[in-house]
């Protein structure tokens, strides 16, 4: 029987985008703990995911008989359905239970990481990373409604956040670190097994622990805005992640981006009419929901950008091997861990808005200093220095974010402020790469490709810093 979660009416009220009141407590009861761990560790997991497999890959094309092209497919067939269905399973979770279909996702992605663990043709290893990622669409919306309604706005959510934040980020880092070293001594498919072992490890800790909820009332479920943005995300990932390989001249690329768009515009269309839609046009309004979330677009999308030039410029310019590469980005991960510790305690001081201005400055000014990368060896200590710092700015937009977008949302619609902002996170890190990227692996000279996609990568940061500063400037606190 789950335990259930109660609010304390007497909770210290904060100005979530301002100034904090620093009188609330940070301490976590014991119950409190256990349940941020398996919340974390379930997001850790899906974090893992997007990155463990990215080394095996040359190793499971071999073995499986994958040509250099289908694996791709490694990739998109788990990004497909972990970014086109998350609105779709956070609005399912706010109307039949979150805590269910949270458990539903766990289990379903823990089966789909024995299947892909196991594979014996490519067919069945896709089918498994297309489980993963459903699993994982359902697992993550849920997931962080369950922590957003379980602590309490305020100090204790802040904290919660700011655990939550470092290990995705933390989570993606260390997949790309233990990718290889895995690879290396077990084969590719120790990187599956990993992932099999975490959810056996959460799933049986999660029933006992994890509170349900829902929303007090079951509106039917808005099929028309269902089927419209599901297809719409559907086709988006699959032409930026289809593009990211073959560019954007492709026939099938051109059609599912524009049916991508036209069922997106269709969606909005759909919303402005529906009874109980799945994304409410009035939420979207909220300057909180609406500036948070431009942040967490532009932090996602062009810190994966960075990550993924900087592979290739380390590797091909450079001349490291993969595990020096992996060093670098270890650096990476361990300053993440430092800037998870201490960002509650910023947002504490200087509050969620002024957090987020402040880290997208950061981010885009260190991303500006790689501009003086070039093919000289002491250049691997600028690279780590800058990278890792802007890892530091990244996190703390992460983090910051979410508080914004997801602040004076009230507890029965936490399921879609949280499914927007996980959203969010899943299409940044699917278009970052397909739209900058491709002007690196392009390029003639991969220097000066390189140059290229970090000096648009800054100026986007940097503009983006601007107009959410703006955006959320005549945002009035909540009193």
């Amino acid at each position: 029987m789950a335990i259930e979660t109660t609010t304390s009416p007497t909770a210290p009220v904060r100005d979530p985008l301002g100034s904090a009141d620093t009188s609330g407590s940070t301490r976590l009861s014991t119950r409190d703990k256990l349940v941020l761990f398996v919340l974390c560790a379930a997001q850790f997991m899906v974090a893992l995911d997007f990155s463990v497999l990215n080394v095996a890959l040359p190793a499971l094309g071999a073995d499986l008989g994958m040509s250099t092209s289908a694996l791709q497919w490694a990739v998109t067939a788990f990004a497909l359905p972990s970014g086109g269905f998350l609105l779709l399973f956070g609005r399912i979770g706010d109307l039949y239970g979150r805590r269910r279909l949270f458990l539903t996702g766990l289990t379903l992605f823990g089966a789909a990481s024995l299947l892909a663990t196991f594979a014996w043709d490519p067919a069945s290893f896709l089918a498994g990373r297309a489980l993963q990622g459903l699993g994982a669409a359902a697992i993550v919306p849920t997931g962080m409604s369950l922590l957003t309604t379980t602590f309490p706005e305020g100090p204790a959510r802040d904290r919660a956040l700011g655990i939550s934040g470092t290990l995705l980020s933390l989570g993606f880092t260390i997949g790309m670190v233990a990718g290889g070293g895995l690879t290396d001594a077990l084969g590719w498919r120790s990187t599956m097994g990993l992932l099999t072992v975490f959810a056996l490890i959460v799933l049986p800790l999660a029933p006992g622990l994890l509170p349900e909820s829902r929303t007090p009332d079951r509106p039917r479920l808005d099929v028309p805005g269902a089927v419209t943005v599901t297809g719409g995300l559907l086709s988006l990932i699959y032409a930026l992640s289809t593009a990211a390989d073959h560019g954007f001249a492709r026939s099938d690329v051109v059609t599912t981006l524009i049916a991508g768009l036209l069922l997106l515009a269709a969606f909005v269309a759909v919303e402005s009419r529906a009874h109980a839609p799945l994304v409410s046009l009035p939420m979207l309004r909220r300057r909180t929901v609406a500036w948070g979330n431009l942040g967490g677009l532009v932090t996602f999308s062009m810190m994966s950008t960075v990550v993924f030039v900087l592979t290739l410029y380390l590797q091909d310019v450079l001349h490291l091997s993969a595990f020096e590469t992996g060093l670098v980005f270890g650096v990476q991960g361990v300053l993440s861990v430092v800037a998870g510790s201490f960002t509650p305690k910023v947002i504490g001081r200087f509050g969620a808005r002024r957090t987020l201005v402040g880290s997208l400055a950061g981010q885009g000014a260190l991303v500006a200093a790689l501009l003086g990368l070039n093919s000289h060896t002491w250049s691997v200590w600028l690279a780590t220095a800058a990278v890792s710092l802007a890892s530091m700015f990244h996190l703390g937009a992460i983090i910051s974010y979410g508080l914004t977008a997801t602040s004076g949302v009230p507890d029965e619609e936490q399921g879609l402020a949280t499914g927007l902002v996980t959203s969010t996170q899943q299409i940044g890190l699917t278009v970052g790469i397909p739209l900058l990227g491709v002007l690196a692996t392009t390029s003639d000279d991969l220097l000066a490709g390189v140059h290229t996609v970090l000096a648009l990568d800054a100026a986007i940061v940097l503009v983006a810093c601007v107009l959410v500063a703006l955006g959320l400037r005549r945002t009035q606190p909540r009193i």
